[in-house]
């Protein structure tokens, strides 16, 4: 089975799945490849903690296009990170090889992206049916044929989708570098001292309570059984007030960044 034409990438779209995003970011970089690519680019004006308001607006922007966008406007998109890509290889004195056009890097990063969006559906909507869980996997291709995966890369179902992950998880190694990086992140330090301030605390727990343990272990995260109790209790109030907003709050960020997308692309800005 390949990617499904037409239809929705996903079945909502829920701008709270966000706080999930260092979770995310933690899952991808945990290829050391991928962690240093990012942590080592020569595109300044990329960097999270150099540009932290662009940088977020960018990869947000890149869930937005990929799950809602026009075939044109992902091309376009498209165009504009492998500029940025291109630049984003290691050196001599890098520790690992990597190179930020390598599909295989970006697979990897498309699975940790749509294994986020359906970790957080499952939280605030409820396990798929298995019919479901199918569609929309086929359809969470396109987190990766936005870039360089080729669609017939991305596993043919889900349950081979499961054998990728399992066998990737094998590459997933944090070092100390990478570890103070990712925590940096995960504690929101690289935000306004305040706002980091205010919110540190519980974007960790979140981040905590959204990662596999595979990944706590890698990051050396403790998490215990109240912990697990007191995030459930979390979600489930978060779960109630999000179903019950009004569209167009509900899906905020993506609505403005896909507004805003169309508006750089019409007015001949970069689009990121």
């Amino acid at each position: 089975m390949r990617a499904i034409d037409g239809g929705p990438v996903l079945q909502y779209v829920d701008g709270v799945s966000l706080m999930a995003g260092a979770a995310n970011v933690i899952m991808q970089l945990s290829w050391p490849a991928v962690g240093y690519g990012v942590m080592e680019s020569k595109v300044e004006s990329g960097r999270l903690l150099d540009h932290p308001i662009k940088r977020s607006r960018t990869t947000l922007q890149f869930l937005a296009v990929a799950s809602l966008g026009t075939e044109d406007e992902k091309r376009l998109f498209r165009r504009g990170v492998n500029r940025a890509h291109a630049q984003v290889r290691s050196t001599d004195e890098s520790p690992v090889e990597y190179n930020a056009l390598d599909p295989e890097l970006q697979l990897w990063v498309a699975a940790c992206i749509y294994r986020g969006f359906e970790d957080t559906h499952r939280v605030l909507r409820g396990e798929y049916t298995p019919a479901q869980r199918e569609y929309y996997y086929q359809k969470g291709a396109v987190f990766g044929t936005t870039l360089q995966v080729k669609d017939e890369m991305w596993p043919e179902t889900r349950d081979a989708f499961e054998e990728y992950w399992q066998e990737s998880l094998k590459k997933v190694h944090i070092d100390d570098r990478t570890r103070e990086h990712l925590d940096f992140i995960a504690r929101a330090r690289f935000a306004h001292p305040l706002t980091a301030k205010l919110i540190g605390k519980t974007n960790l727990f979140i981040t905590k309570g959204f990662l596999p343990q595979e990944f706590r272990d890698q990051m050396q995260y403790t998490w215990t059984a109240k912990d697990q109790k007191r995030f459930d209790r979390l979600m489930k109030v978060i779960a109630t007030v999000n179903r019950r907003m009004p569209t167009v709050l509900r899906e905020f960020p993506y609505n403005y960044l896909m507004t805003d997308l169309r508006w750089r692309l019409r007015t001949g800005r970069s689009p990121i």
